[in-house]
C-alpha cells in the first residue's frame, strides 16, 4: 500500500530526484546508441553477401539487448521516479513549464516506441528508412533533451532571447555537421573504391 504524502520520509524527494537523473542518463544513452546501431544495420546491406548476414545478425542482437536491458529499464526508472517527484510536489502539476515538459516527455516516449517498431522492421528485413534518414532521426532526442533540461532549469522564466537562439543554432549546427561528415566519409569511400577499381 502506498504511504500517504505526510508519511514520506524527508529524504524521499532527494532519492526520487537522484534516481530520476540516473534513469534519464541511462535512457538517453540507450536512445542515442540504438539508432546508431540501426544505421550500421542498414549500411551492412551494402556488404558482400557472405558478410551481410553475419553483420546484420550481430547488429540485430545488439539492438535487442540494448533496447531491453539498458534503454527501456532506464526509461522505466526515469518515468517512475518522475511520478515520485510529482507525488512529492503536486503543485508542479499546476505550472505551465511542467505541462510543456510533460508534452516533450510524451514525445520522447513516442520516439522510444517508434524505435522498437524500427527494430522489428530491421529484424524482419522490412525497414525502408535509409541510413541518411536514420542519422537525421538520431538527432531528435538531442533536441528534445535540450528543451526539457531548459524547462527544468528555467521553469516559468524560459528564455527567449539571443542566448536561447544561439543554443538552438548550436545544436542544429552540431546535427548538420554530423550529417555533412557522414556524407563526406561516404563520398570519400566511394572515390577510394573507384580509384582502387581503376
Amino acid at each position: 500500500m502506498i504511504a500517504p504524502l505526510a508519511a514520506l520520509p524527508p529524504e524521499a524527494y532527494l532519492w526520487f530526484k537522484t534516481l530520476h537523473i540516473v534513469g534519464v542518463v541511462v535512457w538517453f544513452a540507450g536512445l542515442f546508441y540504438l539508432v546508431r546501431l540501426f544505421i550500421y544495420h542498414r549500411e551492412a546491406e551494402e556488404l558482400e553477401p557472405a558478410l551481410r548476414g553475419p553483420f546484420q545478425a550481430q547488429y540485430a542482437l545488439m539492438e535487442k539487448r540494448l533496447a531491453n536491458i539498458i534503454t527501456t529499464p532506464g526509461m522505466v526508472v526515469a518515468v517512475s521516479m518522475a511520478v515520485g517527484l510529482l507525488v512529492s510536489n503536486p503543485a508542479w502539476l499546476h505550472q505551465g513549464w511542467m505541462h510543456a515538459k510533460l508534452a516533450f516527455v510524451a514525445a520522447l516516449l513516442l520516439y522510444h516506441a517508434f524505435c522498437y517498431r524500427l527494430m522489428g522492421q530491421l529484424q524482419s528485413d522490412r525497414c525502408t528508412w535509409s541510413p541518411k534518414q536514420l542519422r537525421a532521426l538520431n538527432e531528435l532526442p538531442t533536441l528534445l533533451l535540450v528543451v526539457v533540461v531548459m524547462l527544468v532549469v528555467f521553469k516559468n522564466q524560459f528564455p527567449t532571447g539571443a542566448a536561447t537562439w544561439f543554443i538552438v543554432a548550436l545544436v542544429v549546427f552540431m546535427a548538420a555537421s554530423i550529417q555533412f561528415y557522414a556524407r563526406w566519409r561516404r563520398l570519400r569511400a566511394e572515390r577510394d573504391a573507384a580509384t582502387g577499381a581503376a
